[in-house]
């Protein structure tokens, strides 16, 4: 097959999966995500325009705060399901029932442990007394509402005679969906494919229903259970944005819809998600959780379309195929990322100063090229103005620099003095008050350089170990329209927050002396 044709299925024969989203139930369980019920409403309204199937709201037993969420859902939304969680217990079910009452497409999830350890050490039944309360719950959900999803839970550990006898009793009993959820995360991709294979093909009436997974990620497995589940014959999974969820997580959704879409034609399989906005999604998870995205995490973190190294520079610069399996726009990146630093080549340089309008010489660029990677020992990312000033000639680190600074925190509203050396070398002493003393830092080290950025997010970490360990704080913040990051690294994180703050106030420094040149520049 040639580069040029398609390895895609046509998307008319492609078998369609249904998304259920649990990102408002089970993801919101994961420590520190939990949301209010007007986070919720503004979270599924994304969810609804990224063309999830089945959102489920939450477990309405549980909170008040569950039961308005739903509430303000059903008043909005109408084209996805809402689901809502219930125990198999009659208290459970009818709360459950109330909050449905409004919903243009409700769907009642009931569940009940199957396993043998839950069996004993949390339910205390027998086998025969959970399938009566099995059948029993769907009998009575049935009754007021005709979609009903029954799961069994830490089914993957479930004797599969007895998995197979209660899966068998409640799609008589009236169940429309059936999830086998991977509840501990342990199964294994073969396990799980055989599982589906197993209950589709020998109990009574599962061709009629849908097989549901639910996979979570103690193992790393997740997502592999979930496309493995696929092969087995399920047409739903249940996931979550960013993959949260009990601890290690959930299944992540923009992971296995990327999979399905990427290797198309090996699963014959495709969802209704609107790919382009997955990122959007992501980050919009991350502001009402506070949950950071690893930079590295696939789809959507930061370093997913990021290229530093110089042979995958060099490869990206003559074939973006060589080192991407996919297109950064088609999941709501701008564009892949050629990150210069000390891994980069003289191609990616070249590459990058030609976009900033200069053409060079290759004893000019020897010349640049030598002072990038001698900047590239003290600082780890080069921008643009980076760039700009080596091209000048200016001396890596000109700008702000701090000379001394003073923080403190009385219990009460914590105060910060700096004392800076501006680009023409004087002095300048500003002090501001904060909420707390980094707040009160950043507030003094504005007053000082005149500049106000919007930080989007800040991070402290230790870099090395024992005695010798240091400091590292990374900023992200937004001056208008242009994202920049900064970084700086000290044995005290209070000098290392002030160091990575005017690294930022550095790069727009240079960015402003430099643009009038750029412009001219592009005008000649």
């Amino acid at each position: 097959m040639s580069a040029s044709e398609s390895t895609e299925p046509d998307v008319a024969i492609a078998t369609p999966i249904r998304i259920f989203d649990t990102t408002l139930r089970d993801g919101e369980q994961s420590p520190g995500c939990s949301m209010n019920a007007a986070q919720k409403l503004v979270m599924a309204r994304a969810l609804d325009t990224l063309g999830v199937d089945v959102i489920e709201t939450g477990f309405p037993a549980s909170s008040e705060a569950d039961r308005e969420a739903t509430r303000l859902m059903a008043r909005e939304l109408r084209r996805p399901t809402l689901a809502v969680l219930s125990r198999c217990l009659p208290g459970d079910i009818e709360t459950s029932l109330r909050a449905l009452d409004g919903i243009a497409r409700p769907r009642l999830h009931v569940f009940v442990s199957t396993s043998p350890l839950h069996r004993e050490h949390k339910l205390r039944m027998s086998k025969q007394q959970v399938l009566d309360l099995a059948v029993t719950s769907v009998e009575h959900a049935r009754k007021y509402v005709d979609d009903i999803e029954f799961s069994t839970e830490d089914g993957t550990r479930t004797e599969h005679d007895f998995l197979a006898e209660v899966v068998g009793a409640t799609i008589a009993a009236g169940a429309t969906t059936i999830n086998v959820p991977d509840t501990l995360g342990y199964a294994t991709p073969d396990e799980i494919r055989s599982l589906f294979r197993f209950l589709i093909e020998t109990v009574p009436g599962a061709r009629d229903v849908v097989f549901s997974a639910h996979c979570h990620d103690d193992l790393g497995l997740a997502v592999a259970n979930s496309l493995a589940a696929i092969e087995g014959g399920a047409r739903q999974v249940e996931c979550t944005i960013n993959g949260i969820g009990e601890r290690a997580g959930n299944c992540a959704m923009e992971e296995l819809v990327m999979a399905l879409k990427v290797r198309g034609a090996w699963y014959g399989a495709d969802t209704a998600i609107d790919t382009r906005r997955l990122v959007a999604t992501s980050q919009l998870l991350t502001r009402l959780t506070g949950m950071q995205v690893q930079r590295n995490k696939a789809v959507v973190g930061a370093n997913a379309f990021a290229h530093e190294s110089g042979i995958h520079q060099h490869g990206m610069l003559r074939h973006r195929g060589t080192y991407e399996i996919m297109r950064p726009e088609d999941v709501g990146w701008s564009d892949s990322r050629m990150v210069l630093g000390r891994h980069s080549g003289r191609a990616a340089v070249s590459h990058r100063l030609r976009a900033l309008g200069y053409t060079l010489e290759d004893a000019d660029l020897d010349r640049v090229f030598a002072a990038f990677k001698d900047l590239c020992e003290r600082q780890r990312v080069i921008e643009d103005g980076d760039l700009e000033a080596l091209m000048h000639g200016d001396v890596a680190g000109d700008g702000y620099r701090l000379a001394a600074m003073t923080v403190s925190d009385r219990g009460g509203r914590a105060s910060a003095q700096v004392e800076l050396s501006d680009p023409d070398g004087r002095k300048v002493t500003e002090s501001a008050l904060g909420d707390g003393p980094v707040d009160a830092l950043f507030g003094a080290l504005s007053a000082a350089t005149g500049l106000d950025f919007a930080l989007e997010s800040y991070q402290v970490h230790s870099v090395g170990l024992g005695a010798d360990a240091r400091g590292e704080a990374n900023l992200s913040v937004r001056d208008g329209e242009t994202a920049l990051q900064g970084s700086g690294t000290s044995r005290d994180v209070i000098e290392a927050s002030a160091l990575a703050w005017l690294d930022v106030a550095n790069r727009v420094r240079r960015a402003q002396t430099q643009a009038p040149a750029r412009a001219l520049r592009a005008t000649s």
